[in-house]
This record gives structure tokens, C-alpha cells and sequence, in this order.
């Protein structure tokens, strides 16, 4: 490897960088990616009963405890809960907004290594064919040898064949870090709908309560 990054000159140690920086960019997002996704179906079952007998308090509870884009913009909803339908949907959009930067964060940056690196390559082989030919005008009458002009070839092999290896697992990288960031947009939208349902549609659901009567009764059976 030594011998390939001191023959491919210069270039060969930025794509060296890039796909060092690609590498952590990828493993940072899918673990935050990891991190934050939830069940969102089991997560709004949860808090319909506490929703459903107007336990706000309990339901911020729950919603400051889960990590995640969701759980926030649920939180956002749950805290306005007495505004009129039209103002929470407008809240929990704009709770979603804000989220959407923050799942995008660092994609970009792996977008463009995955579209620089190939441009790295190219250039790492014009570089390389013009030494050939500088080898090649030096010599006395236009000839040389073929050694005299490989390293020049070879080194224009080596910066393309290490362009295209890093900008394909980056570009990959990249799709399915962006189809992540799909899937918890989609959750966040379903969740917003749903809890603006659950807070303006569900009826209140009345404590249980003791009658005078059964208060008698039971302190009857207690002496």
C-alpha cells in the first residue's frame, strides 16, 4: 500500500483523506440514524391512554425520555395541546422542519467526495500521462524506452483505479444514508398527524371513581 501511494504522488494521499473522512461521516450518521429511530406505532399507542385521560404532563414525560426527530415534534404538539387543530398542525410542521436539518447534517459533505474523488482520479491521470510525455520529449529524437514513460502510465492508473474505489462505496454510503433520512421524515410526518388526531378527536376519558356509598361499604368491611 506504501509502495501504490508513493508511486500514485500526491493525489493518492488527498484520496486517501477523503475516504478516511467519508468513513467517519458514514459511521457517525448511521449510528445517529440508529440512535433516533423508534417504533412509532408502539410509541403513540402509549401515550393515547395517558392523551386519552388528558394526562399531558405524563405524555411530555414520556416524549422528553425518548431520544429522536419524533418524540420532538410530538412534544412540540402535546405542549400546545389546547390550540385549535389548524394551529397544531401548523406546529408539528414546523417542528418537523426544524428537525430535517439536523437528519441532513454531514450529507453533503459525503455527496461531494462521492462526486470529487472520480474528478481527483482524472486529474491524478492527466498529471501522470504528462509526465509520460515530458519523459518522452526529454529523450534525444522523441524516443525512450518503456521504462522511461511507466511511471508516468502507471501512476495515471493508480490515482484513477483509487478515485473510482473511493467514490463508489461514497456514493453508496450516501444513497442509503439518505433513504434513512426518508424513512424518519416519513415517521415524523406520520406522527404528526397522528397525535393531532389523538389530542383534538380522542374524548376525555374520566378517572375511575369511588361512589359515597361504596366508601361506606368498604370501610364496613375494613372494621
Amino acid at each position: 500500500m506504501i509502495d501504490y501511494m508513493q508511486k500514485g504522488g500526491p493525489l493518492m494521499w488527498l484520496l486517501v483523506l477523503l475516504s478516511i473522512v467519508a468513513t467517519v461521516v458514514f459511521f457517525e450518521r448511521y449510528l445517529y440514524y440508529h440512535r433516533v429511530t423508534i417504533r412509532v406505532g408502539e410509541f403513540l399507542r402509549g401515550l393515547s391512554n395517558l392523551i386519552g385521560r388528558r394526562r399531558f404532563a405524563e405524555a411530555l414525560h414520556e416524549c422528553a425520555g425518548t431520544p429522536g426527530p419524533v418524540a420532538r415534534v410530538i412534544h412540540a404538539a402535546i405542549v400546545r395541546h389546547e390550540a385549535p387543530r389548524a394551529e397544531l398542525k401548523e406546529i408539528v410542521q414546523e417542528a418537523g422542519q426544524l428537525e430535517v436539518p439536523k437528519l441532513e447534517r454531514r450529507l453533503a459533505l459525503l455527496s461531494t467526495i462521492a462526486y470529487v474523488a472520480p474528478m481527483v482520479g482524472l486529474l491524478g491521470t492527466v498529471t501522470g500521462l504528462i509526465d509520460a510525455f515530458i519523459t518522452l520529449s526529454s529523450n534525444a529524437g522523441g524516443i525512450a524506452a518503456t521504462a522511461d514513460i511507466s511511471t508516468g502510465v502507471y501512476k495515471s492508473l493508480l490515482t484513477t483505479a483509487a478515485g473510482l474505489v473511493v467514490a463508489i462505496p461514497a456514493s453508496l454510503a450516501y444513497s442509503f444514508l439518505s433513504s434513512r433520512v426518508n424513512t424518519l421524515m416519513h415517521d415524523m410526518e406520520r406522527a404528526g398527524i397522528e397525535i393531532v388526531n389523538l389530542i383534538t378527536e380522542t374524548p376525555a376519558v374520566p378517572e375511575p371513581m369511588i361512589k359515597f356509598g361504596d366508601r361506606q361499604r368498604a370501610a364496613g368491611v375494613e372494621q
